[in-house]
């Protein structure tokens, strides 16, 4: 049986660790802002006491942003879990829209994300050029060996 968790100082070394093993130190950037992972609010998926997934999300204002999302097992609605998740959550900070920021090569998470209900909102072409001044680690090429420029934002009116 899943159950979601609020991210708490009992999953927040293996966050940490999942995060930076997932997508590297020291942060994932987004809208050329740093987001530091210990600081991250979110939510954990827990079966048989072990984390198999995470969203992570920042809020500024009357917007929240999910920051990660990512599934140890696939096909199983715990990505959807996660979000409703976030929905909530945004929801009671009295957030109007939830935005998801993604890349030009990441097909998967475009077809994801628009199955629940996000819509595209906008296209920042090379964005990625500044992403890479505040983290250089991050890779020319992406899945399928498509060159890694773009962000692409999503979002959801609450």
């Amino acid at each position: 049986m899943m159950k979601i968790l609020p991210l708490n100082d009992t999953f927040r070394p293996w966050t940490n660790n999942f995060l930076d093993r997932e997508w590297g130190p020291p942060g994932i950037v987004t809208r050329g802002k740093l987001h530091e992972t210990a600081e991250l609010s979110g939510f954990v998926a827990i079966e048989n006491n072990e984390p198999i997934g995470l969203i992570t999300y920042s809020i500024e204002k009357n917007e929240c942003e999910i920051v990660s999302l990512k599934s140890l097992k696939e096909k199983r609605g715990i990505g959807s879990a996660l979000i409703e998740a976030v929905v909530q959550a945004s929801k009671t900070h009295g957030c109007q829209r939830l935005v998801v920021i993604t890349t030009n090569d990441n097909t998967s998470a475009l077809h994801f994300y628009q199955k629940r209900g996000f819509h595209l909102r906008a296209v920042y072409p090379n964005a990625l050029d500044i992403s890479r001044k505040l983290k250089p680690s991050i890779p020319i090429t992406g899945i399928d060996d498509i060159p890694l420029r773009d962000e692409i934002e999503l979002e959801m009116l609450l």
